[in-house]
């Protein structure tokens, strides 16, 4: 079973950029998608950003669309999450996750991936 672990984060200031990695053990044979998703004290986990773990498509949250970059590479079965131009509502516990086992049509909904990581503290100061 893929077991995932993330790492990366810490304080920044705002304007500033974050790197977040996320390593999958266990195989990736049947892994279809990954994604990142964040949850700031006192909301709801939401979506971030996500990629097909094979294929080119990406999806990104409309408040960090043009400043956050999803990539992975395959050989390292690692995800990676470039955050740039941070804000101080970006501060949240980001987390990796992925879906294993059969396709999805909606990647930005948490309940679709059955796999998380546990979180990276991402605080970002004014």
């Amino acid at each position: 079973q893929v077991q995932l672990v993330e790492s990366g984060g810490g304080l920044v200031q705002a304007g500033g950029s974050l790197r977040l990695s996320c390593v999958a053990s266990g195989g990736t044979f049947s892994t279809f998608a990954m994604g990142w998703f964040r949850q700031a004290d006192g909301k709801e986990r939401e979506f971030v950003a996500a990629m097909r773990w094979s294929g080119s498509s990406t999806y990104y949250a409309d408040s960090v669309k043009g400043r956050f970059t999803i990539s992975r590479d395959y050989a390292k079965n690692t995800v990676w999450l470039q955050m740039n131009s941070l804000k101080p509502e970006d501060t949240a516990v980001y987390y990796c996750a992925a879906r294993n086992g059969g396709p999805i049509v909606n990647m930005r909904s948490p309940p679709l991936y059955n796999t998380w990581g546990q979180g990276t503290q991402v605080t970002v100061s004014s």
